[in-house]
């Protein structure tokens, strides 16, 4: 007869009277083992001393290792981390929620671990307990971590407060950790994400175009961009536009698919967005058309500052005006000679970037 209480749960539909029983639980200090994405894992209140003592325990595990922490929200990564680097909005943007764990410089010291598990039952767990969670795999020290229910509670049975049986556990392989708060940053742990993937999106490089609505000039500049990438064959840059005052989901201008249209370029399935401060933060270069957007993107996110630039400028455009005006509600013509400075700055930053 099992001595913790274990409790059969839907994996693809969590109930929700499960989900909340464990929440309770692990606020107050107890343990739950649970399935992940990666293998099953002990949840544990981070913020609890005498729970984490416990967890150390139960795993053999030696109290110079610290747990990394499952988080349900990008933007709660600076609530545990600091100088944090474009490189770690990258691969948050590639790959999470999944199974990397992203170590970073912590707030108060030392390094924190953090991830987002794409798996409900952990997501839901994490969103219902209003605690950060530590989640070490659910298996004592140096035996290899649980891919199903039967292996997480056979050393654990009785230690543990509750346990969800959700069959097998996500992929069966730990998650890869990668050290970004070391220049260069090192894989210290190869798992579920190869380390080549982590690498290459690591070295990629993301530019940012903004304008105003996102329907005329940052439109030219990322389409017209993409295509010369396309000629140098190239795939180590994305190429991504927003806008800083606009409702998302507007088509681009009618006068810029016709200027574009002549160079060959189809923006027609072009949707406007608003930027974001994700955008900003896993961004290289962050390219604006006039200094009032240089102001807005300051206020969404000062610590890009040296990221930002004017198009015209960064292209080292010799003209006193560094601004592109807006061609809205302006002539085919105004629009024709607005792509055609875009596009001799865009030319020229395609050569450097």
């Amino acid at each position: 007869m099992s001595l913790t209480k274990i409790i059969k749960i839907n994996p693809s539909a969590p109930e929700e009277r499960y989900i909340s029983q464990a929440a309770k639980i692990i606020a107050a200090g107890g343990l739950v083992i649970i399935p992940t994405d990666t293998v099953y894992g002990i949840a544990a209140n981070a913020l609890d001393k005498k729970a984490l003592a416990r967890l150390y325990e139960i795993k053999k595990r030696p109290l110079d290792k610290p747990f990394a922490i499952l988080i349900a929200d990008k933007f709660k990564v600076e609530e545990f981390a600091c100088d944090i680097p474009v490189a770690a909005y990258k691969l948050m943007h590639k790959f999470w929620p999944g199974a990397l764990t992203i170590l970073l410089k912590g707030k108060n010291s030392g390094k924190v671990g953090l991830r987002i598990p794409d798996n409900q039952i952990a997501l839901k767990i994490i969103e219902q307990a209003h605690v950060p969670i530590a989640c070490p795999s659910a298996n004592i020290a140096d035996i290899p971590a649980p891919a199903d229910f039967a292996q997480a509670i056979k050393d654990m049975d009785g230690l543990v407060d509750l346990a969800f049986d959700a069959g097998v556990a996500g992929l069966g392989v730990e998650s890869t950790i990668v050290d970004l708060s070391v220049e260069p940053l090192k894989i210290a742990r190869s798992g579920s994400i190869r380390d080549e993937a982590v690498n290459l999106a690591v070295k990629s490089k993301t530019v940012l175009f903004i304008c105003t609505g996102n329907s005329c000039r940052s439109v030219m500049a990322e389409a017209y961009l993409k295509k010369l990438l396309e000629k140098q064959k190239r795939t180590d840059v994305e190429v991504i536009s927003a806008g800083v005052m606009i409702l998302a989901g507007l088509g681009a201008s009618v006068e810029t698919r016709q200027v574009l249209k002549k160079e060959g370029i189809d923006v027609s399935g072009h949707l406007s967005q608003r930027v974001t401060r994700e955008m900003v933060d896993r961004s290289d270069i962050i390219l604006v058309m006039e200094s009032m957007h240089e102001s807005r993107v300051l206020e969404l996110a000062p610590e890009a500052k040296n990221r930002l630039f004017l198009l015209k400028e960064f292209a080292k455009m010799d003209d006193n005006n560094l601004d592109i005006s807006d061609p809205a509600g302006g002539s085919l013509e105004f629009y024709e000679n607005t792509f055609y400075t875009i596009k001799d700055a865009v030319e020229r930053i395609s050569k450097i970037i």
